[in-house]
């Protein structure tokens, strides 16, 4: 049987990162009907409440218990309001490391929220989960998800050329709208938490709930 995550919950100062659940429809698919979204995801679109559904109630309790990775939804503690979600993917058990991935509705942007979860969830994997290892991969255009990146502390190993996609707005004379871009490798290993970090966001500490 493959190793898997176990089905938890991390609090960090703002933020509760739970499993979803039915009552997130509205709010996934309004999240994930965001042009943004759109654009640095490969998310259907249009997204539909029937995609919601699937995501909840399939895909993302599928990746768990086949070991590929976790997926978290991001909700403030004080409203319980959906903030965004995270996902762990591409998960190499052996090697003790994964690849990260977030996205942050479009009321929730500049909040700090995205680095926030982020390094919640670096730390629980980190001293919780024994991993020794994070990826966070960005489109070169992505600014917004670079800065995260850089925020959590992770550190810009290079480029990998061509290796992503993005979605522009207007079909080609294929009908085809995606476009091929550049990725940035992002690494962060359990030392990286232990410089300082730019607002103290190294200082603050996740909360297991089992």
């Amino acid at each position: 049987m493959a190793a898997s995550f176990p089905e938890t919950a991390i609090s960090t100062e703002r933020l509760l990162l739970r499993p979803l659940d039915d009552g997130d429809t509205a709010g996934l698919t309004a999240l994930a009907s965001d042009e943004q979204v759109h654009t640095w995801t490969a998310l259907p679109s249009p997204f539909t409440e029937a995609h919601a559904r699937h995501l909840i109630r399939v895909l993302a309790p599928g990746r768990r218990a086949e070991g590929g990775g976790i997926v978290f939804a991001v909700a403030e503690h004080l409203t319980q309001r959906l903030v965004g979600l995270v996902d762990l993917r591409c998960t190499d058990w052996r090697l003790r490391s994964t690849e990260i991935g977030f996205i942050t509705a479009a009321w929730a942007r500049g909040e700090g929220y995205a680095p926030e979860a982020v390094l919640g969830v670096a730390q629980w994997l980190f001293e919780d989960r024994g991993f020794l290892r994070l990826e966070l991969r960005t489109a070169a255009g992505n600014i917004a998800a670079q800065q995260v990146a850089q925020k959590t502390g992770a550190i810009s190993e290079g480029v990998l050329r061509s290796a992503g996609i993005v979605r522009g707005e207007e079909p080609d004379q294929h009908g085809a709208p995606d476009a091929r871009t550049d990725l940035i490798l992002w690494g962060l290993l359990p030392e990286d938490l232990d410089a300082p970090q730019t607002g103290g966001l190294a200082e603050q500490r996740y909360v297991l709930h089992d």
